[in-house]
């Protein structure tokens, strides 16, 4: 959609929300942080997981296995210290076996941890492709109601950053399953060994709870200030790239640079707080472990020495204490991926959630041509509640007739177009296609029957072969050729180095608003749809270019239904019939010669050589 015409009344450009829609943006998405778990969204992360459960499971099992064979360890060294070494003075047989068991098992830890971290790395690619693929056809289908609210940066965000939280979320399940897996094995291994020294080495434990009932909230809050900055700085970023031929026009590179400066550096700071809270718990589980193995030290080295404990009890207890709290300080990095993961699967869901507020009916219509009538029937239509833009708006369109479009800024003319093509849902009224409502067609036959022509059109990247055949890719190098050639664009492609395989850059700026225009006519015609419909489609056209495709336009229009928008009075005037539109309401309606004679705003406009719009004051307009 175009804000040349109604700028006043359409919704805010996409990307550039308004303020208090960004305040409200803001304050949204800091609702979605907080929960460290979250049901819902564990359980619909995991309908994306279920493809591939086999793997999962796979990758739990040998996360098992590597438990085992860690538990396992120090009994070995236990039982080759007090059974072989000790015990049988030196034999080398028995040490033999001991240490060929160690190093099978030390094998099969090295197999079983390479076959977790293959399975569930390969898992974890999987799913967020099929994640991403989920969002990317679901954005592709909403309300455009929803993408005018949207900031790009926010939804970037989502798409990028959001989704690989949950992958990581995704990875550190299993390994934390692993670690909790292996702190019950220690635990129970070290009471059965000896059950005092076992509760005595455990006796630190309730002050790591202690320390992390304190660290939690703020930790908390360290994290979602982080993930908030991160978001308004990525907000700003995209915002800066895509505005940087204004800004350079306006030569605001200082001022945007300090503005994006000071986010930058509340980012950093927030991100740098969130770290400095995420190590915190390092030093101090360190600290308890020295704690605890110098328990086992003093109290444990005490038996020893009274023969009430044997040595590779001691020893064995020592690895395990070592061992006991690596699980811990790897559980304690993982709260900060928990807890982002589940605010981030929130963001992506409630994307997911977004209700297609334009879908199809379930007997659409798909037919495979129309007549081409248009007729709008008493419409009344707002983007926002009470704030009408088009109201009781009524005309009628037999097929291959062409009407145009005028009236002042912000007086609906785009919103006509925009309904016609069922971008937004009329209030009140209908519009009609061979007499049957737009609501009874499916989306896809309004797509392939109804052609539009804006007035900034977008190229894609690509070569321009592939743009002008976007909307009809089975069309063949005769009918692209064909159709610059009816809009006059074949001579400049040709000069082109590559010609039609001219690889444009992004948007098409290595050819000039003109020459993109041309090939956004050449788009339409090559898809041969039987409405068309040019919004201000000559606007950014030269006079020279502008004469030299009126011919083009009358070949382009000639059996279809048109609807043009435009200020310039040789595309308006040879329409069958014009409608002047003022706030909103119909205000006059027939052929150019009629509406002159008639002497009103039409003509207003004609006697001021109808140069622009804005140009005509406001006075004239009430008058």
């Amino acid at each position: 959609m175009t804000t040349t015409n109604d700028s006043t009344q359409n919704p805010p450009e996409r990307g550039r929300p308004p303020h208090a829609y960004v305040g409200s943006q803001i304050n949204l998405d800091e609702e979605m942080f907080g929960a460290l778990f979250d049901g819902g969204v564990v359980r619909r992360f995991m309908a994306y997981v279920r493809p591939y459960r086999k793997q999962v499971w796979l990758a739990i099992a040998a996360v098992l296995v590597v438990t085992m064979a860690q538990l396992a360890i120090p009994l070995i060294i236990r039982f080759g210290i007090d059974n072989v070494i000790l015990a049988n003075d030196g034999d080398a047989v028995g040490l033999l076996l001991v240490v060929m068991v160690f190093a099978a098992v030390i094998t099969v830890n090295y197999g079983a941890n390479w076959l977790q971290d293959r399975l569930i790395g390969i898992t974890g690619e999987h799913v967020i492709f099929d994640l991403r693929q989920a969002m990317y056809a679901h954005l592709q289908n909403v309300s455009l109601s929803f993408m005018d609210k949207t900031e790009t940066g926010r939804m970037m965000s989502r798409l990028t950053g959001d989704v690989n939280s949950l992958q990581e979320f995704l990875e550190n399940s299993v390994t934390a399953f692993g670690d909790l897996v292996l702190l019950f094995g220690i635990v129970v291994i070290m009471l059965t060994m000896d059950f005092e020294l076992g509760i005595l080495t455990l006796s630190v434990v309730p002050t790591l709870f202690i320390v992390r009932v304190i660290w939690l909230p703020r930790a908390r809050v360290a994290f979602r200030r982080a993930r908030e900055t991160n978001s308004n700085a990525n907000g700003a970023l995209a915002e800066g790239i895509r505005a940087v031929r204004t800004v350079q026009s306006m030569r605001r590179e200082s001022v945007n640079f300090d503005l994006y400066d000071e986010k930058v550096q509340d980012n950093l700071n927030a991100h740098l707080k969130s770290a400095q809270m995420a190590q915190m718990m390092v030093p101090i589980v360190d600290t308890l472990t020295g704690a605890a193995m110098g328990i086992v030290i003093v109290v444990g080295g005490l038996q020893v020495l009274d023969s009430t404990l044997d040595v590779g009890v001691m020893i064995a207890f020592l690895f395990y204490v070592q061992r006991f709290f690596d699980p811990i300080r790897s559980l304690t990095i993982q709260y900060s991926v928990m807890q982002r993961a589940m605010a981030s699967g929130k963001r992506i869901f409630e994307v997911l959630d977004v209700p297609l507020a334009i879908d199809d009916g379930p007997d659409a219509m798909d037919p495979d041509t129309i007549e081409g009538s248009v007729e709008f029937r008493n419409v009344t239509f707002s983007y926002v509640k009470n704030q009408p833009v088009l109201q009781n708006v009524n005309f009628k369109l037999a097929p291959g007739e062409t009407l145009a479009l005028v009236g002042p800024t912000g007086s609906g003319k785009t919103s006509i177009t925009s309904l016609l093509h069922r971008f937004y849902e009329v209030n009140e009224g209908a519009v009609l296609i061979d007499g049957y409502d737009v609501r009874d067609y499916a989306k896809a036959a309004l797509g392939k029957h109804i052609a539009m022509v804006l007035q900034d059109p977008f190229l894609f990247t690509g070569t321009i072969f592939e743009n002008i055949r976007y909307r009809t890719v089975g069309a063949t190098r005769e009918d692209v050729e064909r159709a610059t050639r009816v809009v006059g664009a074949h001579d400049f492609i040709t000069l082109l180095a590559n010609g039609y395989d001219t690889i444009l850059e992004e948007q098409g700026r290595n050819l000039s608003l003109g020459q993109r225009q041309l090939l956004s006519f050449a788009r339409a015609l090559v898809a041969d749809a039987k409405i068309l419909v040019l919004d201000e489609a000559t606007a950014n056209i030269d006079s020279h270019t502008e004469r030299q495709i009126q011919t083009a336009l009358k070949r382009l229009l000639e059996g279809r239904t048109g609807i043009v928008i435009a200020h310039r009075l040789a595309t308006v005037r040879n329409a069958d019939r014009i409608v002047v539109l003022q706030n909103g309401h119909v205000v006059e309606i027939g052929p150019h010669a009629a509406l002159v004679a008639q002497g009103g705003l039409y003509a207003r406009l004609y006697d001021l050589n109808y140069a622009s719009f804005d140009d005509v004051p406001e006075e004239q307009f009430k008058s």
